[in-house]
């Protein structure tokens, strides 16, 4: 497997997981403050678009990386629970760094 694979979760798993902090404090705002409306919703509709692109580079990685169907399911689900995500990418990222094929090609010897 390529390493962008990973890459791209990585980055998709963090953005989700900070989207979904800033829209926990606007909902905080919103119900708790009453302020903050028009900016509650704009947050989440940024981050259900970023949640669903999170989506399909974690499915595409679990794919390439033969996870069983729970584990998967999983992995999907962490981008809806606040602070979730930063610790799953961490398991992730130490689980498929041995299943990465490195693309450099090895150095001619003369």
């Amino acid at each position: 497997m390529k390493s962008s694979v990973l890459t791209r979760y990585r980055v998709m798993a963090y953005v989700t997981a900070v989207m979904l902090l800033v829209l926990c404090a606007c909902m905080v705002a919103k119900y708790g403050f009453g302020v903050g409306k028009d900016v509650t919703f704009m947050v989440s509709q940024a981050h259900g678009v970023l949640y669903i692109i999170y989506l399909i580079f974690a499915f595409d990685l679990g794919s390439k990386a033969r996870w069983s169907f729970g584990k998967l399911l999983w992995i999907l689900l962490s981008g809806t629970i606040p602070t979730a995500a930063f610790f799953v990418e961490r398991k992730v990222v130490r689980e498929v760094q041995p299943l990465l094929v490195d693309t450099e090609p090895a150095p001619v010897k003369a």
